[in-house]
């Protein structure tokens, strides 16, 4: 017997869960106007909401801006892809072709903890402040989210339905077809929206250290230029860019495994 679970509630199904976020928000907003006019800490340092709010209109109306807006998109969209793609291509490939895992298992963990942001002096030395300098950073981070979660996937495979499949004549194609891509697509999903939020990050230090086109280099010059109410109403569309990619990638992720029991949000009692 299944049971629908509670769609939408609070925490005693109560309040909506959206009623008690614009509360929290409209709270956070309050708090940002008033601490800086009350001199708690100086405006000079931390504009009142007001002030960043009329900054982000005026960077809205700025041709620029959404030219800045578009690099930022073009590096993060870019190297989302190719590492998803290189992911789950090499992911599934160590998993299943015999002893490969066990002999690239020291490579990837030696390689994996090394922070995206010291190989921006490698990515300068061979690219500049090019595109393709923006995308080394991206893809290295975001490859490791996607590899992992795939490898995790594969080796979740039932050992019983692998066995069927082979007593059925299926050949390896079919076999990752109908097999080993349904038990590992959950994870896969999760490691691409693991991925989507680090390539947002590094596309922006990138952009920020580096100096490469977007909005990243767009802040670093509203700071050393001391436009202090423009610095942070960039950071805070950076931060919108960072719900909007989560909210995506979540609403992929429902769509794809529509038929999986976690987003059925069903139960079994």
């Amino acid at each position: 017997m299944k049971r629908k679970q509670p769609q939408g509630g609070g925490p005693a199904g109560g309040v909506p869960n959206a009623v008690l976020g614009a509360v929290g928000l409209a709270a956070f907003l309050a708090l940002g106007e008033v601490v800086p006019r009350l001199g708690i800490v100086k405006e000079r340092y931390f504009p009142p909401t007001s002030r960043i709010a009329g900054a982000l209109v005026d960077e809205i109306g700025e041709r620029a801006f959404w030219t800045d807006l578009g690099d930022t998109l073009t590096g993060w969209a870019l190297g989302l892809a190719i590492a998803v793609g290189a992911g789950i291509v090499a992911g599934v490939t160590v998993s299943v072709v015999p002893y490969l895992r066990e002999a690239t298992a020291s490579t990837i963990e030696f390689l994996r903890p090394i922070p995206s942001v010291a190989l921006i002096p490698l990515a300068v030395l061979l690219y500049g402040t090019e595109l393709r300098s923006v995308l080394l950073l991206v893809v290295y981070a975001s490859f490791w989210q996607v590899l992992v979660q795939v490898m995790y996937g594969v080796r979740d495979v039932d050992p019983v339905a692998e066995e069927t499949a082979r007593s059925y004549g299926l050949g390896a194609w079919a076999r990752v077809r109908h097999v080993l891509w349904p038990t590992a697509l959950p994870y896969v999903m999760t490691g691409v929206r693991l991925a989507a939020s680090v390539a947002l990050i590094l596309t922006v230090t990138a952009e920020l250290v580096i100096g490469a086109p977007g909005l990243g280099a767009r802040i670093a010059v509203a700071q050393t230029s001391q436009a202090v109410p423009e610095m942070y109403a960039l950071i805070v569309v950076t931060g919108l860019l960072g719900l909007l990619i989560n909210v995506g990638a979540r609403s992929v992720e429902r769509h794809a495994l529509a038929w999986h029991q976690s987003v059925r949000g069903e139960v079994a009692v």
